[in-house]
């Protein structure tokens, strides 16, 4: 058994449905804010791959 914690693999946020956006176009956009959480889950996800690479060699 590893000595770690556990160390999840990221989950990507929920899209929101394009009728979730009340059109007013407000700002930020919840698709604006999608998009921002989807950039921070590229990042978790890339150093997240980077830690387990390391971890099997």
């Amino acid at each position: 058994m590893s000595s770690q914690p556990d160390d999840p693999r990221p989950v990507p946020p929920v899209e929101p449905a394009l009728e979730d956006c009340c059109g007013n176009g407000c700002d930020p956009c919840i698709f604006d804010l999608h998009y921002a959480a989807m950039d921070r889950y590229r990042s978790e996800l890339a150093a997240w791959e980077a830690r387990h690479a390391q971890k099997a060699d």
